[in-house]
């Protein structure tokens, strides 16, 4: 926002309160009131105040502030947001950052512990980004802000207390692009946000355990997924586990596992394996909240079966 006068701030809360996880804490004094504002109880208002602002060359980051509600912004997203590069050839377009908690693990039941992603797969004109580090959350979301359509920004909840090393300069990470966190040469296991903890978690019990080699890949942008980094891992280790917290049923494991399919399919020594969330809410009780969503253990069970295959 220092670096650009363009850039605008609106979500419920976001001004006085500074979030309700404090993630825009001070920015209301330090920019003041026509650049960071509380908006009223209305996610639909929110996009198409946001939406307004970007045609006539804003950049504002709105925040949602819990991703189960973008719901109730999915048309302004959908046919306004989405389309507006391909309706204007590119004369205008909807340069937004939708930054939303999503998740579970905060013991918050139903309607505040979902993974929304896939939702938006099947809508050209949407990318979508999940950082699980400190280092690539500041540097994802300034490119974010820089990118010229809409970027759904997801921030996992249970992350907020994540720890590390984080450059007081700017930077950018490119969109669109994996990384591999932990080079591996027996199982391929792609995972993003928490879940990419959890895979690390499990890459190092095995490996310390069982000597199975997991090469761990960090998604980083979800949608579009980075084909090229999972296929040259998959020609090398064979054996691929796709980790996402979201339900199985049309998830980003699901498309990922058909690009698989179509690109890659003489390079696999086993089945492809998915490790998701239950098909069903996320409870309010703890043990079934843990029950329903995937953790370390759920991996390398899924790890064990590709090897065994």
């Amino acid at each position: 926002m220092a670096n650009d006068s363009r850039v605008i701030l609106l979500g419920e809360d976001v001004a006085r309160m500074g979030g309700d996880f404090g993630a825009t804490m001070g920015l209301l004094a330090k920019f003041g009131p026509d650049r960071v504002r509380d908006t009223p109880l209305s996610e639909a208002a929110i996009l198409g105040v946001a939406n307004g602002a970007a045609f006539v060359g804003l950049r504002p980051i709105v925040e949602i502030m819990f991703s189960d509600f973008i719901t109730e912004c999915y048309d302004q997203l959908v046919n306004n947001s989405a389309k507006a590069h391909y309706m204007f050839e590119g004369k205008a377009s909807a340069a937004i950052v939708v930054r939303t908690a999503s998740g579970a693990g905060f013991r918050a039941a139903y309607h505040h512990s979902q993974n929304p992603e896939a939702w938006f797969q099947n809508i050209p004109g949407l990318t979508v980004v999940g950082p699980s580090t400190p280092y690539d959350a500041k540097g994802l979301l300034i490119a974010a802000i820089r990118d010229d359509n809409p970027v759904i920004f997801l921030e996992h909840k249970m992350l907020y207390g994540t720890t590390g090393e984080v450059p007081e300069e700017s930077y950018t990470l490119p969109i669109g692009v994996a990384e591999v966190k932990r080079p591996g040469t027996d199982v391929t296991v792609v995972a993003s946000l928490k879940q990419v903890h959890y895979a690390l978690a499990a890459a190092e019990k095995l490996a310390a355990e069982e000597e199975i080699s997991c090469e761990v890949i960090d998604l980083r942008t979800l949608i579009p997924f980075d084909q090229a980094t999972v296929l040259a891992s998959l020609k090398k280790t064979g054996r691929i586990v796709l980790v996402n917290e979201a339900p199985k049923t049309g998830s980003i494991n699901s498309e990922i596992s058909a690009v698989i399919m179509e690109e890659a399919f003489k390079d696999l020594k086993a089945p492809v394996e998915r490790v998701n969330s239950l098909d069903v809410p996320v409870g309010f009780a703890p043990v079934i909240e843990d029950y329903v969503t995937p953790g370390p253990a759920d991996i390398a069970k899924a790890v064990r079966k590709v090897i065994d295959n």
